[in-house]
C-alpha cells in the first residue's frame, strides 16, 4: 500500500510514454518573436516589448496571465541561465550556446570535448555559480563519447559577457554506458555552495551493463548512474556526503534509486529539494528528495514496461521514499521551479513542472505533506525547462526543432 502522503495524479493527456529520445537534428537559427496568448483574461491589454519586463504591480493581484513568445528558432533548447544584467544564456542540445541580450540572439563559441549529440544526449543543462558576479563561473552538462561508450560530463568555464575562457571538464559520470538515453543532467545549488547533479540510470531494456539490465545501476551505490550526486564547485567531492565512509560506495552519491530526473530545484526559502522524474510507461514522479534516501527505481515503481507488463509488483516499501505525485499516463516531466516572485502573489510557494508529452506546465500546490495539481498551463509545445526570472516572471523553453522561449506575464 502507498504511504498516506502519496497522491496519484491522473493526467488527461493522450500519451502514456515518457521516453524522450529524439534523433540528432540539423542546425537551425535564432531570432526574436512577439506572439501573445491571453489566458483567463477577456480584457487582456497589448503586451509590452518582450525585450523589457512590464512594469511591476506587486500590491495588485492579476486577473490572469498571458503567454509571450520572446524567442523563436532555437534548435532543441535544453537549459537556460539568467545573467545579472537580465540577459540569458541558452543551451541547444546539438552543442551550441546562445546569448539573448538587448533583444537579440547571438551564438557564443564553446568547445565541448568529444561531444556525443545523439538521441537524448548532447549539450544539456547550464547553471551559474552562486557567486557568479565575483568569479564568472558557468557550469554546463553534456554527453561525450560515442554510441558504444559515453558518459555525462560537468564542464566549468568563465564567461565575461561575450566569450568563454578557462574551459575544463571538472567531473565525469562512471561507469561508461552505451546507447543514447537517460543522461539526467539537471543541476541545482545548495546554500553551502555545493551542487546537486541528477544523473539518469543509463537507458531502457534491452540495454545492459555488466550482464544485467542497465537500469539496475540505480540501486548500486558504487555507480553514479540513477543518482543525485553532490559535488563541490571545483568538481571535488564533499567530505560530508552520506556514503563517504561506506566501503564500496561512490562518495559522490547523495540519493539513489532514480530513473531519469530532468527537473531539480533547491528551494532556499523552505530548504526542501524537489525533483521530477521520468517513469517508463506511466509512473512519472514528483519527489521531495532527502539526503541518503532510496527512491525505489526499479524495485518499486508505478511504471510499466514500454512493451507492456509490470516492471515490479511493488509500489511502496517502508525503507524507500514514496513520490508526492505519480503521473499516469505520463507527462514526461522536465524543468522545475518553486515560484517566489511578487508578480503572481497567489502562486508564491507553488511548484511549476514542465511536461514534454503533456506539452504544458503543471502548477502544483504542496501543503500538509500532500501535493496536488492545481492547473495545467497549456503551452502547445514540448516543455523542456521552466525558470523564474529576476523580474519575477516565469520563463519556459520548448523542446522543438523550432524551439521557443516563452514568458508568462500577469494581466490586470
Amino acid at each position: 500500500m502507498l504511504k498516506h502522503s502519496l497522491l496519484v495524479a491522473i493526467a488527461i493527456f493522450a500519451s502514456s510514454c515518457s521516453n524522450d529520445a529524439v534523433p540528432n537534428l540539423d542546425r537551425g537559427s535564432s531570432n526574436n518573436a512577439n506572439q501573445v496568448t491571453a489566458i483567463a483574461s477577456p480584457t487582456a491589454q497589448e503586451p509590452k516589448s518582450p525585450d523589457k519586463s512590464p512594469a511591476k504591480s506587486p500590491t495588485k493581484a492579476p486577473k490572469g496571465y498571458q503567454k509571450v513568445t520572446v524567442i523563436e528558432n532555437l534548435e532543441r533548447p535544453w537549459g537556460m541561465a539568467e545573467l545579472p544584467d537580465g540577459s540569458m544564456l541558452i543551451t541547444e542540445r546539438a552543442g551550441r550556446v546562445k546569448l539573448w541580450q538587448n533583444g537579440k540572439v547571438q551564438p557564443v563559441a564553446l568547445e565541448l570535448p568529444n561531444l556525443f549529440a545523439s538521441g537524448q544526449g548532447g549539450l544539456m543543462d547550464i547553471s551559474l555559480h552562486p557567486q557568479f558576479s565575483q568569479n564568472r563561473w558557468v557550469y554546463l552538462t553534456y554527453s561525450s563519447g560515442d554510441s558504444q561508450a559515453n558518459r555525462t560530463n560537468l564542464l566549468r568555464a568563465k564567461f565575461d559577457g561575450q566569450a568563454f575562457s578557462e574551459v575544463q571538464v571538472i567531473f565525469s559520470v562512471t561507469p561508461e554506458k552505451s546507447g543514447n538515453q537517460h543522461f539526467g543532467s539537471r543541476m541545482t545549488w545548495l546554500s553551502d555552495r555545493t551542487m546537486l547533479l541528477a544523473i539518469g540510470d543509463g537507458g531502457n531494456p534491452p540495454l545492459q551493463l555488466a550482464g544485467e539490465l542497465i537500469r539496475n545501476q540505480a540501486q548500486k551505490l558504487d555507480s553514479r548512474l540513477g543518482k543525485i550526486l553532490r559535488i563541490n564547485d571545483d568538481g571535488s567531492i564533499p567530505i560530508d556526503n552520506p556514503f563517504v565512509k561506506q566501503t564500496g560506495a561512490d562518495p559522490a552519491v547523495w540519493s539513489y534509486g532514480h530513473r531519469n530526473i530532468q527537473g531539480l530545484f533547491a528551494d532556499r526559502l523552505s530548504g526542501k529539494i524537489w525533483s521530477t522524474e521520468h517513469g517508463a510507461r506511466g509512473g512519472d514522479e514528483l519527489n521531495l528528495v532527502e539526503v541518503g534516501k532510496n527512491y525505489g527505481w526499479p524495485l518499486v515503481t508505478h511504471s510499466e514496461e514500454y512493451a507492456g507488463g509490470e516492471i515490479s509488483k511493488e509500489r511502496s516499501r517502508p525503507d524507500m521514499s514514496d513520490p508526492k505525485i505519480v503521473w499516469t499516463p505520463a507527462i514526461a516531466p522536465s524543468g522545475l521551479v518553486i515560484y517566489s516572485g511578487d508578480r503572481f502573489p497567489d502562486w508564491q510557494g507553488q511548484i511549476f513542472a514542465g511536461g514534454l508529452v503533456s506539452r504544458d506546465v503543471q502548477r502544483i500546490k504542496y501543503a500538509n505533506n500532500q501535493a496536488k495539481v492545481q492547473e495545467a498551463i497549456a503551452i502547445g509545445q514540448r516543455v523542456r525547462d521552466v525558470r523564474q526570472g529576476g523580474d519575477g516572471l516565469i520563463y519556459i523553453l520548448t523542446d522543438e526543432q523550432n524551439g521557443q522561449l516563452i514568458r508568462l506575464e500577469p494581466v490586470f
